[in-house]
């Protein structure tokens, strides 16, 4: 009786071992692919409005780097002041269907959208190309 004992922990021993090292030897399984970043948040015009059009200053930076203080009031009006290097405006605003446009110191609308691109941060775009980078 101690035999059959001996050999039936004996082949269970074995099947153990053989199915871990089937599991060993199978190829490994391809790991998921890596999670794209969420695409910009596109804000819509009401969105605008309420966190940046409403008299509050904001810091926005051009592609090469120059920073204002920007000040777009609820009644339409938009003030630039440099922050170091610079030229000081004056103009307008008014919302869009995607967005809001824009009329420096009587010049012609200039219309964008504005994508969040992190915390605090918004990047002011014309089609693709970002004009500028908002940050409160």
């Amino acid at each position: 009786m101690r035999i059959g004992f001996v050999r039936a922990i004996t082949a269970s021993i074995l099947s153990v071992f053989l199915a871990a090292s089937a599991l060993a030897a199978s190829p490994a399984a391809k790991p998921a692919p890596a999670a794209k970043p969420a695409p910009a948040a596109k804000l819509a015009p009401a969105d605008i409005q309420t966190a940046f059009f409403n008299g509050q200053p904001f810091t926005a930076s051009s592609p090469s780097n120059v920073r204002f203080k920007m000040t777009f009031s609820p009644d339409g009006k938009i003030k630039r002041v440099p922050i170091g290097k610079g030229n000081r405006g004056e103009g307008t605003w008014r919302l869009s269907k995607d967005g809001f446009c824009t009329a420096w110191n009587g010049g012609k609308d200039s219309c964008f959208t504005l994508v969040s691109v992190g915390p605090k941060k918004w990047s002011v775009l014309k089609g693709s190309t970002i004009m500028a980078t908002w940050s409160k």
